[in-house]
């Protein structure tokens, strides 16, 4: 759902939203033929494939967009602002945001923390931040380090950062292109 809803001008293969949340292709196949039914998700035909999106003529549609950029936003959101920006090797979520999604209990983040690998132009990330900000209304902090001191074992910042949790970014090719045509098992 948040992907697709916070992505409401894009359609998405069965295969695709497998690949981008994690999910085997049953279980997103399953699940989407359930939002259908329900009107939350529209889907058609492409060939083999069946293309999904959000439903943008709905009184939930505001709502259910509002409530998953709270809960669920910044993943989709910042992998498609990161997304097309040269220098970025790796890409992960960390701090309290990414302690949330892996199951630490606490408060709702107020902020999402970002931490970029490469050597992206850090007023290039500043205005990718500000985009994401205004789609999750929560400060987007992001902090670029060099591949080499990423790789550093004793750098202290990176050291506390790989102790805790983090949620990559999947920041490919396949993360930014249309809508794919190839077969899946719908």
């Amino acid at each position: 759902m948040a992907l697709v809803y916070l992505n409401p001008d894009e359609e998405y293969s069965i295969t695709q939203v497998a690949h981008r949340i994690g999910a085997s292709v049953k279980a997103v196949h399953q699940e989407v033929t359930r939002l259908v039914e329900t009107g939350l998700l529209a889907d058609r035909k492409l060939g083999t494939s069946r293309l999904v999106r959000s439903v943008q003529d709905s009184l939930l549609t505001r709502p259910l967009t509002d409530l998953l950029a709270v809960t669920y936003g910044p993943l989709p959101v910042l992998t498609r602002s990161l997304a097309g920006l040269e220098g970025i090797e790796q890409a992960f979520i960390y701090g309290s945001w990414a302690a949330r999604y892996n199951g630490d209990q606490g408060p709702v983040p107020a902020d999402v923390d970002v931490l970029v690998i490469g050597d992206a132009d850090p007023d290039d990330l500043d205005e990718r931040a500000r985009e994401a900000e205004a789609i999750l209304r929560r400060e987007v902090n992001v902090r670029r380090v060099r591949p080499t001191t990423w790789e550093k074992q004793d750098d202290p910042f990176v050291a506390t950062v790989r102790s805790r949790p983090l949620v990559e970014l999947h920041i490919d090719a396949e993360a930014h292109t249309e809508a794919d045509t190839g077969g899946d098992d719908t």
